[in-house]
């Protein structure tokens, strides 16, 4: 896999955790979702997400 399909996974299964924790445990866990659709948001126009490059420091492929 590369670089996107990380970012993607990781992207998805962190949106799915924080829903359940703030349906389950507390409505705060809904402000580390709006955290992630912020940062995915602005990774559209300035081509720069954190989670991208941390992926790329350990290594993944940017292409496959």
């Amino acid at each position: 896999m590369n670089v996107d399909a990380w970012l993607r996974l990781i992207a998805g299964a962190l949106i799915m955790i924080s829903l359940a924790l703030g349906y389950t445990v507390s409505g705060y866990f809904y402000l580390f979702t709006a955290f992630i659709g912020v940062n995915l948001f602005q990774s559209a126009f300035t081509g720069w997400c954190p989670m991208m490059s941390i992926l790329r420091r350990v290594g993944v492929p940017d292409r496959c």
